[in-house]
């Protein structure tokens, strides 16, 4: 490609946070963003490559089975669109494999980077259509481009998003176990049927919980977070569920959750205050693993295009195209 063609095409930077989704009852439906991240810079080049750092530098890196290069490539391929070789640069904050939104911030990665490099013209609400027929719910990838608390649900391929800011106040802890866990094998171990009972129990605790992120009621949270459709049959997993969930109503502990599909085990607190403390209770539960401290992300994808100020993605439907 010329270097006109180069500067025609233009270089792009996005930056995309991590998630937590189903938040106990919220089975495929509620998310939250998280203020760490994962972020590209990506210009077209006469061959792909991909500079990595951050989590899991070394898979990142790689050109094979690589999910950002697959679905960038499956998307201008299934547009009729030259594939455009692109030079990338990525700094991972998502780790892998531990129910924290990282195949929704690569799959949206991509089309954002098909989205712009093929000339697609797609706008936001078909960029969280396609990563949703891709990653197969559309929790995550709602709450990755829009940020915030979000409740979504889909009639065919349309994505409806109600989305609300969670409390300022409010802080995050995600415990990660060593070791990943598939998502193929998380569901795998859910029943094909549930009891009214259940049913019935999850409904009630997850219009709680929406009310709880817009109203900030963190007294409600203990029971909002309450789950009998998916966390009771992963727990054997998920050694650090059955671990922090009796946390809950202690060191300012609002609340707890698998983290997605698992592993990693979602706890909010409620104040900066008890942050410190309520993570040494966490700590001294769950013994070696790792704690990410942090704040729930308001905002959703960040992208800028060339030496333009950043945009967000989230904010009046702005286009990645």
């Amino acid at each position: 490609m010329s270097e006109a063609g180069m500067r025609e095409r233009g270089a792009i930077r996005l930056r995309l946070p991590a998630t937590s989704a189903n938040l106990g009852p919220g089975f495929d439906a509620a998310a939250v963003a998280l203020d760490f991240y994962l972020e590209i810079e990506a210009e077209p080049a006469a061959a792909f490559s991909i500079a990595a750092s951050g989590r899991d530098a070394d898979r990142c890196a790689g050109l094979e089975d690589n999910l950002v290069l697959e679905v960038y490539k499956r998307v201008l391929q299934a547009e009729g669109r030259p594939v455009v070789p692109l030079a990338i640069r990525m700094n991972n904050g998502i780790p892998l494999g531990m129910g924290c939104g990282s195949s929704a911030a690569g799959r949206l990665a991509a089309i954002a980077l098909a989205a712009h490099f093929g000339r697609l013209g797609w706008s936001s609400e078909r960029i969280v259509e396609e990563a949703y027929l891709l990653e197969g719910h559309p929790d995550n990838v709602a709450a990755c481009w829009l940020g915030g608390f979000v409740a979504a649900a889909c009639e065919g391929r349309a994505v409806k998003v109600a989305q609300v800011t969670p409390p300022a106040e409010w802080r995050a802890i995600v415990a990660l176990p060593a070791e990943p866990l598939a998502t193929t094998k998380a569901r795998a171990v859910l029943p094909a049927s549930y009891a009214m009972d259940d049913a019935v129990a999850n409904i009630q605790s997850v219009a709680l919980l929406g009310l709880a992120f817009a109203q900030g009621r963190g007294d409600l949270l203990h029971m909002a977070m309450r789950d009998r459709i998916h966390q009771p049959y992963r727990a054997p997993i998920c050694p650090y569920l059955p671990a922090l969930l009796p946390l809950a109503g202690r060191e300012g502990i609002l609340g707890a959750a698998l983290s997605g599909a698992g592993p990693a085990v979602l706890v909010i607190v409620d104040h900066e205050r008890n942050l410190e403390r309520a993570a040494a209770a966490v700590q001294a539960a769950i013994g070696e693993g790792e704690l990410l401290l942090c704040r729930f992300e308001g905002e959703g994808a960040a992208v800028s295009i060339r030496e333009q100020e950043w945009e967000r993605a989230g904010a009046g439907g702005s286009s990645a195209a």
